[in-house]
């Protein structure tokens, strides 16, 4: 950016220093002259038909001259020198008309003048009427001199030459000015878009999540973007300063794999943390040029990594599951089936029928839990209806244990005597419910004891919700914060899809699933759910 604005500051203090050295040379002309009158050297002037003409000319224009030296004014630049070259027009017409032995010097001298204000005048019409002039001004002194003196040195076939040299050599100055003005309106144009897009770019990089340091071959640190200052922890900030900040002092490991990358050894992909309290990072080596030694490194972050890996699983899980939901639901309804001609069968004795109905039951459960993983794979809404959750728990842990041996283990709700109404699709919260209990069961439990678990129903601020309580050992605080991402799990049999499975299914129905610590020990699983009133989903 620096460098950016300081050719956009030479651009515009070009018009100033061509100001200047035009009105320079003009004063320079102006002494010239002045010399020549006033020295022991003017009898090289030849005969002077008007001395004192000459002198108050002279000394007019010198003074003229220092004038429009100390007065020019860039923003009026076109008055400037339209002002300066009628001064050098009518100067150059008297000394021609007062001393003609200077005639041809002067002529020659007022050819640079005009071109010089031809080059500076913008307005095609300004400097054709300058050219003009001095034209008319060179052809008005030889009529009067020929006509008032009736005798000239001059000859008229010099005058159309020297006035065809001022227009030429004007028109051509002219149209290089206007050539020159638009390449420099461009370049002021080019050169803006070029800061803005420095700013664009720096903009980005500083905004990026990807840390972005640029370092060079000494391993100091040239630039560091907010990212990559977050990252690096305590000398983040003087990285982010551009005070050359080492590498190997601010992050020694990162800066031996970018010496291991230089060596053309095999790259690190292993994440690393940079400090403490950051996250993980996966660095990305890469050369600023094709010969030069700065390096770009890139810091992504490895959650990040890690959850697109997770989504593009879960994708590919979706897509499985729904597949395996499908072949599932087949056998299942071969077996619901047989199970109904069976319950018809008259030498089927009570206590086998009702093993049937339990049967039968749970292939209905299991129809559900099928129907819920492909409305989940394909993003279903829920059907949510009013439902009262103290029913529900009761007939939940009576079925939960009437279809599963329990042993020594407790399960039992905990209710009130008034009815808890919620509004919730049933076959989800019924998966839900199991999946808490399941885990309640299998881990709730200290070494050695029976598993005691509790599923409470009440209301608070006048919101339903359910607790799945277990007195086992507790959840680590480390572990807690991952529960419900999908694939962890600290079990060597678990799948790690439970919970995620649970809250997404939660969520469908506007509900929440949440770890809530229990302070004496053992853990608790609250659904929070809308009330009976809540907006069912269009």
């Amino acid at each position: 950016m620096p460098q950016s604005h300081s050719i956009l500051g030479r651009i515009e203090s070009a018009p100033r220093r061509e100001l200047y050295f035009f009105a320079l040379y003009r004063t320079l002309e102006a002494a010239l002259l002045a010399g020549l009158v006033f020295s022991p050297l003017s009898d090289l002037l030849g005969s002077q038909r008007h001395p004192n003409l000459g002198i108050g000319v002279t000394v007019s224009y010198l003074i003229a001259s220092v004038l429009l030296l100390l007065v020019r004014s860039p923003r009026w630049m076109t008055v400037t020198v339209v002002v300066g070259l009628a001064v050098d027009i009518a100067a150059a017409a008297v000394i021609t008309h007062a001393l003609p032995a200077t005639t041809a010097g002067v002529a020659m001298m007022l050819l640079f003048n005009v071109a010089a204000g031809s080059l500076l005048i913008p307005s095609w019409r300004w400097a054709m009427a300058m050219i003009g002039l001095t034209v008319v001004a060179q052809f008005i002194e030889y009529g009067w001199t020929l006509f008032h003196d009736g005798d000239t040195e001059r000859s008229l076939a010099e005058v159309m030459m020297f006035a065809i040299s001022y227009l030429a050599v004007g028109y051509l100055s002219h149209q290089a000015g206007q050539r020159a003005r638009r390449s420099e309106a461009l370049a002021d144009q080019r050169g803006a878009e070029v800061a803005n897009l420095v700013e664009i770019n720096e903009l980005i990089i500083r905004r990026m999540r990807t840390g972005v340091l640029v370092v060079d071959a000494d391993n100091h640190i040239k630039l560091a973007n907010e990212a990559a200052s977050l990252l690096l922890g305590d000398g983040g900030e003087d990285a982010s300063d551009g005070v050359g900040v080492l590498l190997t002092h601010t992050a020694p490991e990162l800066a031996r794999r970018l010496q291991r990358w230089r060596n053309g050894w095999q790259a690190d992909d292993a994440p690393m943390q940079l400090s403490p309290d950051q996250p993980e990072v996966q660095p990305r080596f890469a050369r600023l040029l094709a010969d030069s030694e700065t390096s770009l490194i890139f810091l992504d972050d490895a959650t990040v990594v890690s959850r697109r890996a997770e989504s593009l699983t879960l994708a590919a899980l979706g897509r499985f599951s729904a597949s395996l939901a499908h072949e599932i639901r087949n056998p299942l309804a071969a077996i619901n089936y047989a199970v109904q001609l069976l319950e018809e069968s008259r030498q089927i004795i009570d206590g086998d029928r009702r093993l049937l109905q339990i049967i039968h039951q749970q292939c209905q459960r299991t129809n559900g839990i099928v129907e819920s993983v492909l409305g989940l794979a394909r993003r279903e809404r829920a059907s949510p209806e009013h439902v009262d959750l103290n029913t529900f728990v009761r007939r939940f842990i009576d079925e939960y244990q009437q279809s599963l041996s329990i042993e020594t283990d407790t399960l039992e709700a905990v209710i009130g005597p008034r009815p808890v109404p919620a509004l919730v699709d049933l076959r989800h919260l019924q998966q839900v419910v199991t999946v808490l209990v399941q885990n309640a069961m299998n881990y709730g439990r200290l070494p050695g004891e029976s598993a005691r678990v509790r599923v409470r129903v009440f209301q608070a601020d006048h919101r339903p919700m359910i607790d799945v309580m277990d007195r086992g050992p507790g959840i680590p605080e480390a572990v807690a914060a991952q529960l419900f991402r999908p694939f962890f799990t600290t079990s060597e049999h678990g799948t790690g899809l439970g919970l995620y499975i649970a809250r997404e299914l939660c969520r469908a129905n506007q509900a929440t699933l949440e770890y809530v610590p229990v302070p004496g020990g053992g853990s608790c699983f609250r659904i929070t759910l809308p009330g009976p009133h809540a907006l069912l989903p269009a």
